[in-house]
C-alpha cells in the first residue's frame, strides 16, 4: 500500500489536549492517521500524518 504524509510542526503554546483534538479532526473529515510523533526539549512536537493514497482526490490539510 502506498501512502502519502504530512509533516507537520506543533508549537510549544499547543497543549496536549488541542493538539489531540486537532489530529482528531484531521482523522475524522480528511482520512489522515498519525504516524508518528517526536516531542523536543523546547515543548514543540513534530507529528507526521499519513494516509492511503486513493484514485479519488481528498481534501487536504486544514490549519
Amino acid at each position: 500500500m502506498d501512502y502519502e504524509y504530512a509533516p507537520l510542526r506543533l508549537p510549544s503554546n499547543v497543549d496536549k489536549l488541542t493538539a489531540a483534538a486537532q489530529l482528531a479532526i484531521q482523522a475524522e473529515f480528511s482520512g489522515w492517521e498519525l504516524a508518528r510523533v517526536q516531542l523536543f526539549r523546547d515543548g514543540t512536537r513534530k507529528v507526521m500524518l499519513r494516509r492511503r493514497i486513493q484514485a479519488t482526490p481528498q481534501p487536504g490539510l486544514s490549519y
